[in-house]
């Protein structure tokens, strides 16, 4: 009896292992993260999230999907394949506001002679920004990179912009958040699962 009953038992939890929801979540500051995502027809993996924090005002939540799980920025700035960063304000921000975190964030990790490479293009994001607008608490942003297409920028899941050309773009883009001198120290070593 107590053998059939153990039996049952350890069915049921493995019964339930295998059937774990595909939408299996993590929670950061009460903001959920799918545990994967898809990106142009790829399957990505949640890497990791952070809080990216100033003193006590919390900013937004964010986290990083990759193709394969990596703890090194630099493996990851260098790995193909499609990916996606995204972020969860956890306040409202203006465009503006947003334009210029984002060209400190380049600045900062960037060579100026890398930064003229990337000019035409850091035009086309800051327009897209301003078409976009503010951002508010609650809304989804996705800076995704599609290989055959480049950087994609979506809120809520509406694709807000037109693809802005080139891998070297979303790597600039991606150091504001991993790079040698991150806008977090703490959101990076989350992003990068530490």
């Amino acid at each position: 009896m107590a053998r059939a009953w153990r039996g049952g038992v350890l069915g049921a939890v493995f019964c339930a292992a295998c059937v774990s929801p595909a939408w299996a979540t993590v929670n950061v500051e009460g903001v959920p993260f799918d545990d994967a995502a898809r990106v142009a027809g790829r399957e990505l993996l949640l890497n990791g999230t952070g809080l990216r924090s100033v003193f006590v005002i919390k900013g937004y939540v964010a986290g990083l999907y990759l193709p394969e799980r990596a703890k090194n920025a630099a493996v990851i700035l260098g790995m193909k394949g499609p990916k996606r960063l995204q972020i969860h304000p956890l306040r409202d921000v203006g465009a503006d506001t947003f334009i210029h975190a984002l060209n400190d964030g380049i600045h900062r990790n960037q060579t100026e002679i890398q930064v003229q490479k990337l000019a035409d293009r850091l035009t086309l994001l800051q327009d897209a920004m301003r078409q976009i607008g503010s951002t508010k608490r609650g809304d989804t942003i996705n800076f995704d990179y599609a290989p055959d297409a480049g950087t994609i920028i979506s809120i809520n899941g509406v694709t807000r912009t037109k693809a802005i050309p080139g891998e070297d773009f979303y790597q600039a883009v991606l150091s504001i958040f991993i790079g040698n001198s991150p806008v977090d120290r703490d959101l990076k070593n989350g992003l990068l699962g530490s």
